[in-house]
């Protein structure tokens, strides 16, 4: 009898464990009721995309945001390696706007928010300091795009952003379709077409932790870049491509994010840390940068069509906001945005990112994701 009750014990447990083991990766994604609120008279959901493989991506319509990204690492304990909130509250009452969000129309800065096109000058709305950061106030990342879940692993995301908003020119349709593969890959593909000639520069401004909480530094960072752009006191580049030869901005080969952060450099102490793009070499094997998790093993490795990348690394992060893994505290989260460079509208040495009537805007930006043991 004692036996028989113990079999039954021991079988009740295993049962238990597996249903906990299965359902472990979905206790990491909010619920979607959390999402579903109206904001400027549209409505906010949560879209949860799936691979064969344990791989989770949940992102809402609400600014286009990556909520969370689910990963295996390398005892194939599911990990949120994306910093988000709970639900959409916490993304509406953030001090920091952009966690997970579409960026635009133009990601980074813009000198004074001044600009030219064919002759004719524009001004964005400022709201960083003296110059323009992100596509302005009220850019991409507080809109409700259009949401179209096509299947498991597809959602496609649109925007209409009307002629003069935030200053910039022409009715602009931009389309973000997000892509969970079976080969552990999230995939954004970014699509626009403009009835003027305008500028753009589309990016994802996802948070990172590949370990899922606490400090970034011990990371492994590899950028394949042999040039960056500095920076001015305002974070503004001066159009200079310098060399990461002999520089803490030197991640050819993998190193620490934290090794040299610290270092006596002007660069430096101008970004507090690391906040600049670098000028990628052009390969269609390499990954533009490669980073991984020293404790969970998780590795990311991207892979874009934009010329530049910004790494970000989390230097004005304050604790101020309440993540799902607590406080958003000093560099526990790390950007790597693929874009076009900062400014580039003031540079003409700068790759362009003028796109007038009849083009079509089409970059793509891969995740890669796999584990170190």
């Amino acid at each position: 009898m004692k036996l028989k009750k113990l079999i039954l014990i021991s079988l009740v447990l295993f049962i238990t464990a597996c249903k906990l083991n299965d359902n472990e990766d979905m206790v990491l994604i909010p619920p979607s009721e959390n999402f579903q609120h109206d904001v400027d008279g549209k409505h906010t959901d949560l879209f949860v995309l799936k691979n064969d493989h344990g791989m989770q991506a949940a992102i809402t319509n609400y600014g286009g945001r990556l909520v969370s990204l689910v990963v295996p690492d390398q005892n194939g304990v599911p990990v949120d390696v994306v910093a988000g909130f709970d639900g959409l509250d916490g993304y509406i009452n953030s001090t920091e706007p952009y966690f997970g969000a579409t960026i635009g129309r133009y990601a980074n800065r813009i000198a004074g928010g001044n600009f030219c096109i064919d002759g004719k000058d524009y001004h964005i709305s400022l709201n960083n300091g003296i110059n323009a950061l992100h596509g302005g106030k009220q850019g991409f990342q507080y809109k409700v795009w259009t949401a179209a879940k096509l299947n498991d692993s597809v959602l496609v995301l649109s925007y209409r952003s009307k002629d003069g908003e935030e200053g910039f020119p022409g009715n602009l349709l931009v389309k973000v379709t997000y892509s969970l593969t079976n080969d552990n890959q999230l995939e954004l593909n970014y699509y626009a077409t403009t009835d003027q000639p305008t500028v753009i520069n589309l990016t994802n401004h996802a948070f990172f932790n590949l370990n899922g909480s606490g400090s970034i530094l011990n990371h492994s960072l590899m950028i394949n870049a042999n040039k960056y752009t500095p920076v001015d006191l305002t974070l503004i580049t001066n159009g200079e491509l310098a060399a990461v030869k002999g520089t803490p901005f030197d991640f050819r080969i993998s190193q620490k994010i934290g090794a040299r952060i610290n270092e006596d450099n002007e660069q430096l102490r101008s970004g507090k840390g690391y906040d600049h793009n670098y000028v990628l070499n052009k390969s269609k094997m390499m990954p533009a940068a490669r980073v991984t998790g020293e404790s969970s093993g998780i590795r990311m490795e991207i892979y874009t069509e934009e010329p530049g990348l910004q790494f970000y690394s989390g230097n004005f992060m304050q604790g101020k906001n309440k993540l799902r893994t607590g406080p958003d505290n000093f560099r526990t989260a790390f950007c790597l945005e693929t874009q076009h460079f900062p400014d580039s509208p003031n540079h003409p040495n700068f790759p362009s990112t003028i796109l007038r009537p009849g083009e079509v805007y089409k970059t793509t930006s891969i995740y890669a994701f796999s584990v170190e043991k």
